[in-house]
Order: structure tokens, then sequence, then C-alpha cells
């Protein structure tokens, strides 16, 4: 089989001639992607091209510019240094008054961290929901070269936000905690506000380009202990499924993201219609077992993991090779399982031992993998 023909088999839920090996966020066909113009990289990628089946991380451009609208706001913003950092502040001004933003970019790691959010309150929130919302527009432009780099090595992959964590986002994760808890019908207006943006945007997505699969993020901010079962089942599981429905509806895959406790909420997961779940996280960064997984679940979900980073950055390479072992142990059987680590390495250069690492993790797979 092909990388492609093996992928989309196990997303649908068969059981391909190997379970295909996936390094997630590691994308080895895709030259845009910093990890493929990264000089300490390079080794391991050339492995991963070989080796590996590809889940190219893609979407289309867009004229989005705050939440989810395309209305023409203006952000103004300047940036200090701090140590080895970069400290970018922002402010926007927004029909309601006055909201300010800072986020922090660190010399040599591929991420954002978010020190002050645009809300602090519930006024806040209000200020950024009187920006008026005006559909995106998306350019697929860029789509020929993906589907020409990737080829049958792989599938396109393009990710989406569920409205759930963009109306969290506004807020530090703690404050939105208690404004969901607390003012839990304000929340519920402006989940459902989002959402309605948010299906618009997908629709128009859609028309412009279709990718293979869609991983959709964002359900995490609700599950236990963050909130409890009662609200996942309420803030996450319709929206997400309507997003799902849209997605089969023009032929497109979903998968289902979504770290930490998933026991309590698996059934639920499973009711979005999602084709594919990922990590599956097991104790103690999760609540349940891999095989309980495989066994409550495995028949109509895909299960993609569950292989943690932190084992692939700082454990040995024997480790890491029982790790593998036991995953293939756990959700091998039957098909439906596409082994994958639960994130990729931002920091450069890349470390000796983590790319040691990863080529052990990959040879191990293809060793355990076979049907």
């Amino acid at each position: 089989m092909t990388s492609r023909e093996r992928v989309l088999t196990t997303l649908r839920g068969g059981q391909a001639d190997r379970v295909p090996v996936s390094t997630y966020e590691l994308v080895g066909y895709n030259t845009h992607a910093f990890e493929n113009k990264d000089p300490s990289y390079r080794a391991l990628m050339d492995v991963i091209r070989e080796k590996t089946d590809c889940l190219a991380m893609w979407g289309p451009g867009s004229n989005g510019r705050f939440l989810e609208s395309a209305y023409p706001v203006e952000i103004s913003g300047s940036e200090t240094r701090d140590g080895n950092a970069t400290e970018y502040h922002q402010t926007l001004d927004t029909p309601k008054g006055t909201l300010t933003r800072t986020y922090k970019v660190f010399d040599n790691i591929h991420t954002t961290w978010v020190t002050e959010h645009w809300c602090k309150s519930l006024d806040d929130v209000d200020k950024a929901l009187s920006v008026p919302y005006e559909p995106v527009s998306y350019d697929a432009s860029d789509r020929a070269r993906i589907d020409g780099e990737v080829g049958d090595r792989g599938i396109v992959m393009d990710g989406l936000s569920d409205p759930l964590w963009m109306a969290a986002d506004l807020m530090e994760f703690g404050q939105y905690t208690v404004w969901a808890l607390s003012e839990t019908e304000h929340f519920a207006r402006t989940v459902a506000i989002l959402h309605e943006r948010c299906m618009e945007n997908l629709r128009r997505n859609l028309a412009t380009n279709i990718s293979d699969l869609y991983r959709i993020c964002g359900p995490e901010y609700a599950t236990p202990p963050f909130l409890p079962p009662a609200m996942f089942e309420r803030f996450v599981v319709p929206y997400v499924k309507e997003m799902i429905d849209l997605l089969h509806e023009k032929g497109a895959l979903a998968r289902f993201h979504c770290h930490g406790r998933i026991g309590q909420v698996l059934d639920m997961i499973v009711a979005t219609g999602a084709d594919a779940t990922d990590p599956c996280e097991a104790p103690p960064d999760g609540d349940i077992e891999f095989a309980d997984i495989k066994r409550r679940v495995g028949d109509r979900l895909c299960l993609c993991g569950n292989l943690q980073l932190k084992l692939l950055e700082h454990g040995s390479r024997e480790d890491v090779r029982r790790a593998v072992i036991a995953c293939m142990e756990a959700a091998k059987a039957g098909g439906g399982y596409i082994i994958l680590p639960t994130a990729a390495p931002i920091n450069t250069p890349l470390a000796k031992k983590t790319e040691e690492n990863y080529i052990t993790f990959i040879e191990t797979a293809l060793e355990f993998g076979a049907y």
C-alpha cells in the first residue's frame, strides 16, 4: 500500500498492511515547515521522509482578523526585549472600549506564550463581541504545492478550533473556568455566537478547499477536572458534531483532538461523529489506559497516539522501545490505529537525544506494526 492508502484505510477503521507511523507535527513533506529549513533537524527529517506516513499540516490562507471575523478592526502594537525573548504588546479598540494583550516569543522556540489575555472580565468579553462580524475569505492557491510535495506519501490535514476554545482563549485559563462555571449563561451566549461565526467560516473554507482530514482542537479545555462532564456535553458535543457533519457532507474526515482526562467523556467524543481521536493519553497524563480506550471505542473510532513527547525528549532508547511495543499491544489489533507522538519538538537546535529517540520510535513501530 502507499502511505496515502494506508492512512486513509486506517482512519476509516480498516486494517492496512501495517500500522501507519506518523511523527505528527514534524512534517516530512512540507517545505514551508520550520523543521525542513533547520539544519539541526535535517538528519531526522530524512529518516521521517524515508520511513513514515505523512500527515501534512496545511490550511488555506485567510483574511481573518479578530475573533473569527474579517472586519478590519485596528490592532496597534509595540515590542520590547526581555532577556532571551521578545514581548509583544497589542491594543485593540472595539465599539465598546479598548482591550489589551501581551504575548512572548522566546529565541529558538517555535511557539508563543500569552502572558496577558484580551479579556479580564465579562465586560471585556462583551467588548470583544462588539467587533462586527464579517465572514472570512480563504485563499487555497498554495494547495497545488502541498499536494505535489505530499503525493501518495500521505494526506493533507487542516486544523480547526471549536467555539468553546475560541471563547476560553479570550481569558486566562483559571478565569475562563470561573466564567464558565459561575456565569454559565453568559458563557453559553458567547459560545453560541462564536459557533455561528465558526460554521459560516467553515462553509466558506470548504467552498474554497477540501482537505483529506481536519483536526478539531479545543475540547480538552472542557475535560475534567477543568469542567464537569455535563458541560463538555453541553458546550462541546453539539457544536463539534455540527462541524463534523458538514465535513462529512463535503467528503472529509474529522479527527477529535483532546489531551488529558477523556475517560468520562469518551462516549461523548464518539457521539460527535468523529472518525478518529488523539492523543489518547494514558495515566498519569490521562485517566484511562490505552487498551481500555481500544476496548470501549476502538470499533467506532480510529485511535491516534499515545507516545508522550516528553518520553521522546528525555527518556532512554530502551524506554522508547518498550513504550512503542506497549502501544502496539494495546491498540494495533484489528486496525484503526495510527501510532504518533502527543506533540513535536519546538526548540532549535534539535537535541541529539531527541533525534535518537525519534529514530528508535520509528524503527520499533515498523518492526512491530505489520499485520
